[in-house]
């Protein structure tokens, strides 16, 4: 295990579960990239480098026609000397001149994996759990060091990789391009997945063939976006759900980001994911470094159900953290979609009552509680408690709630300001903004600017203030728009270029310090829903509101989607009321809690409204959930059917002892006089019987995922149907 070098072949191998990534030191003082996949024995694969001479491909090394940095598979390229493919980093002196040319300096090998200062990363708890390495390259020209680090897990096939630059030269060198890692592979047969959509629609699951050329997926936002997730996957083009070659990327990382695959004329791909270029410059002084965030590099040749597990692993116990990381999670009832702004004390204590009754564990207050929020329209940024919805404040309705036996919540929206507010007339160059031009908004609200001290300051302390108020122990985090006329009033006109990356030092700054101090409050990051479902903000707030949209239907593809990298114990899923306010869509209550049970469960709806039958069945699936919260929050999740490529839905989640198992199944649009379905399952132990609750049917765990098992036809539309395993002793 772990990470080993020899000297005679030049080769570095990294091993990671059951997983090997060898790279190599030529005698040219060139770092290469040989090979990544299942795990081999130590041996010299420098045949896998068969330099060749190509016409048109530079001669970049002085006596050896078939070097060219054209061909070569770099594992950090850059830019200028021959190589014509994307370059992973790329410089600018005060010349103008943006060539440079990196040589191995030096390495060192080490246990364990150090944090990243300023930024999330995975972590180890005991140093036998990881190796690392560390190869420093240099540039005599410009005299910049550019260290490649990277950490080999042993217990999951992950490897994790980013990039530092320090500056050891005597004039600034700004950096036009800085992303984590690059990977070259030797052909091209791959699809490319990735999970891109828009509010009400994160996360959907696309698939392309690769093609001569640049495909890419990039956030200009500010944030990691609605738009496009900071994950993406090559599939081998025989890759299935269980079988072939996988290859997973994803970057610890919030804001805007590029993630890029290139076929070049020979039909290798070369693959880079990082911050995006686009509107990003940094200055580095003399001595100084920047380093960039993390990716996390997964493969597997099981498919991809293998690389989401690793995947859902690593992060819920080497990402998330603090006290919430190993506890189950609480069942929550939110009073947005209840009463939107619309409420007073007396109102949220009915609702709190009522959900006490049912068997709800926290209770939410939402927007609207401070200033004079009575729309969107105003008071962000004056966080003061609102007496007349609330006399008691915020203490005296916690209290109440707290006397109910249930815990209490609040909103926050702290990185924006309302126009109209106390707190931007006080400050109006507070916020994100370029003097001279208007300042677009959006939600009639403004992006403060937290790449300014002092405003993050400002933040801190107020949040302080708030959450030391009352008994609060949970937060959710909101952020509801994106950021235009980037510009900041702390930073000099040759440096405006970092204000976005800037901005996620602050907020990464900010998180760390409320965090840190109020340990016993479960963060839940929300952006206009999964706007920022990224690892960069699970390791600050361990889950986050999947979506705006509630609708179960919808919601069966954006959590489909979504599990491809996160586990479900990270997504937030409500049930909520018909028609769907989003869709407008009427599903039975059943499908809205199986969907909703699928993660971390709560409802948002106003439940003093429901009827008796109503309210006697959530009681019981609230009691339901209870029992099987630790197989959906801590167990391994199987995805059986795709809401992509059909009318039926299923997942699974065994515990890691394979002992028990839920198995949900949904149904989208009837069918007149339709077959019987067989639903094969996964994840189970062959060698021992299970029964299934509540029918007393026995069954061998081979049976089950060879054969399968008749489901029962559902009558109607947008039908649902859970299953229980346990195993008889």
């Amino acid at each position: 295990m772990g990470i080993t070098f020899d000297k005679d072949s030049g080769i570095f191998h990294l091993r990671a579960g059951n997983t090997s990534y060898v790279i190599k030191l030529t005698k040219q003082g060139d770092i290469v990239h040989l090979y990544w996949g299942r795990k081999i024995r130590d041996a010299d694969i420098s045949y896998m480098l068969r330099p060749t001479y190509r016409i048109f491909s530079p001669n970049s090394h002085s006596g050896d026609i078939e070097m060219s940095f054209d061909t070569l598979p770099l594992e950090y390229p850059f830019y200028g000397t021959g190589d014509f493919r994307s370059p992973a980093f790329r410089v600018q002196l005060g010349s103008g001149y943006t060539i440079s040319e990196l040589k191995y300096l030096s390495h060192c090998l080490s246990r364990g994996k150090q944090p990243l200062e300023g930024l999330p990363a995975t972590y180890v708890e005991d140093e036998n759990e990881a190796e690392s390495l560390c190869i420093e390259m240099y540039d005599p020209i410009i005299k910049l060091k550019v260290t490649l680090n990277y950490t080999a897990f042993n217990s999951f096939d992950a490897i994790t990789r980013s990039v530092k630059f320090t500056n050891l030269g005597n004039e600034d060198i700004r950096l036009l391009r800085a992303l984590s890692f690059n990977t070259d592979f030797n052909d091209c047969n791959f699809r490319m997945l990735q999970l891109s959509g828009s509010w009400a629609r994160e996360r959907y699951i696309h698939t392309r063939q690769l093609v001569p050329g640049c495909q890419s997926i990039e956030s200009k936002r500010g944030a990691s976006s609605h738009q496009h997730n900071p994950f993406f996957a090559l599939m081998g083009n025989d890759a299935t759900e269980d079988h072939g070659d996988v290859y997973g990327f994803s970057l610890v990382y919030s804001g805007s980001f590029l993630a890029a695959v290139e076929v070049d004329q020979f039909n290798t791909t070369r693959v880079s994911m990082g911050i995006s270029p686009f509107n990003f410059s940094w200055v580095i002084e003399p001595e100084k470094t920047f380093h960039t965030p993390e990716a996390v590099l997964v493969y597997s040749h099981k498919g991809l159900g293998q690389m989401s597990r690793a995947y859902h692993k690593l992060y819920r116990t080497r990402l998330c953290r603090g006290k919430f990381r190993d506890r189950q999670r609480p069942i929550l009832i939110n009073n947005w979609e209840a009463t939107y702004f619309d409420f007073n004390e007396e109102g949220l204590e009915r609702i709190a009552r009522s959900a006490r009754d049912l068997g709800i564990e926290l209770f939410v207050l939402d927007d609207g509680w401070f200033g004079k929020r009575n729309s969107d329209e105003t008071s962000l940024g004056d966080w003061v408690v609102n007496r007349d919805k609330l006399p008691g404040g915020l203490e005296g309705l916690g209290e109440k709630i707290r006397s109910m036996g249930m815990e209490f919540g609040i909103w926050v929206e702290p990185e924006m300001v309302s126009p109209d507010s106390d707190l931007y007339r006080k400050h109006p160059d507070w916020c994100i903004h370029i003097p001279g031009r208007r300042r677009t908004e959006s939600r009639s609200q403004i992006v403060l600017d937290l790449s300014r001290d002092d405003v993050c300051d400002a933040i801190i302390m107020m949040l302080k203030g708030v959450l030391s108020s009352a008994p609060i122990s949970y937060v959710k985090w909101d952020m509801n728009r994106n950021m235009t006329e980037i510009g900041s009033a702390g930073l000099p006109p040759g440096r405006q270029e970092e204000t976005s990356h800037r901005y996620m030092l602050g907020l990464y700054r900010i998180l760390e310090e409320i965090t840190s101090a109020f340990p016993d409050v479960l963060f839940e990051s929300c952006s206009g829903g999964g706007g920022r479902f990224d690892p960069g903000m699970l390791y600050y707030m361990p889950q986050t509101w999947t979506s705006d949209n509630t609708d179960a239907i919808n919601r069966l593809m954006i959590q489909y989607g979504t599990s491809m990298a996160y586990p479900a114990i990270t997504m937030g899923s409500h049930v909520s009321a018909i028609p769907n306010h989003q869709t407008h869509r009427i599903t039975p209550l059943m499908t809205r809690v199986h969907t909703a049970m699928s993660g971390n469960l709560g409802l948002e709806l106003d439940i003093t409204k429901l009827n008796p039958e109503e309210r006697g069945f959530i009681k019981e699936q609230i009691r339901l959930y209870k029992e099987i919260r630790p197989l959906v929050q801590e167990g391994l999740m199987y995805r059986l059917l795709s809401p992509f490529d059909g009318n039926m839905t299923a997942w699974m989640f065994v515990s890691e002892d394979k002992s028990e198992a839920a198995i949900f199944y949904f149904k989208i649009l009837a069918e007149a006089h339709e077959p019987l379905r067989i639903l094969r399952l996964k994840g189970l132990d062959p060698d021992r019987d299970y029964r299934l609750l509540g029918f007393d049917e026995i069954f061998t765990g081979d049976a089950l995922m060879n054969a399968g098992f008749k489901v029962p036809v559902l009558i109607g539309d947008f039908q649902s149907s859970l299953f229980r395993l346990v195993t008889v002793e």
